[in-house]
């Protein structure tokens, strides 16, 4: 559960976050919101990326404040990005090897970590290939391989569905939905794929300018006048 309490995040004269409160009990919570809508500014948050100026976050009642930055994947906090951050001359077994010399292992052997990792995100056929030849949709599905090791708590992702072919994104949605049940983690999603959000995220935050506009469960915040006008562009229709 991801709790934050009166989140603010200043950037000289600019609030990344302002007095940002709220629980995130679901398995799969989305992010959303309008560009420069403090989406980003949170996820570095969380990931020690960016100090708040006031407030406190807990991860599975643990303060964050209390986590070093450098300790932050071994407690569990885990990213995928948007420009994928895979090494492009190791393998994709390697790439996650890599991930498990900084986080436990829970007494389980590396191979079949790994072995499972690949298997769970469709990658098992691929595990010798270099990171460079990877196409893009392989590439990404080796970062979520790859925040999935070593027992996180919260997986990240940011913008995952971008350029997808449809097929492609069909098997993310499925991978995404499994994530809980395959390693335990909570999601957040962040993607400005109304159709991926709708699709996997049971309860949704939306910010704009730094604050929360609405949250709950995905449907219903989505066809909120507020959101639509913020996050979709639409308009409504004075009666």
């Amino acid at each position: 559960m991801i709790e934050i309490d009166d989140l603010t995040v200043q950037f000289g004269g600019v609030r990344g976050l302002s007095a940002l409160t709220a629980r995130l009990p679901e398995p799969v919570t989305g992010l959303v919101g309008p560009n420069g809508a403090g989406k980003t500014t949170l996820i570095n948050v969380l990931s020690g990326f960016v100090r708040p100026t006031t407030g406190q976050v807990r991860i599975a009642g643990q303060d964050l404040k209390a986590i070093a930055i450098h300790k932050r994947a071994a407690f569990g906090i885990r990213r995928t990005f948007q420009n994928e951050q895979v090494v492009e001359n190791l393998t994709a077994a390697d790439n996650i090897a890599a991930v498990l010399d900084n986080v436990p292992t829970g007494g389980q052997p590396r191979a079949a970590l790994i072995a499972r990792a690949l298997e769970f995100v469709g990658l098992s056929a691929r595990r010798d290939a270099l990171g460079r030849d990877l196409n893009a949709y392989q590439r990404r599905m080796l970062e979520i391989a790859r925040a999935t090791v070593g027992r996180p708590r919260l997986i990240m992702m940011d913008e995952p569905g971008a350029g997808l072919a449809q097929h492609e994104s069909e098997h993310l949605r499925d991978v995404i939905r499994q994530i809980g049940g395959y390693c335990g983690a909570q999601v957040l999603l962040v993607d400005h794929d109304v159709d991926l959000i709708s699709a996997t995220c049971a309860a949704t935050l939306v910010l704009d300018f730094g604050s929360a506009i609405a949250y709950g469960p995905t449907a219903g915040v989505l066809a909120d006048p507020k959101v639509r006008a913020a996050y979709l562009g639409v308009l409504e229709d004075a009666t």
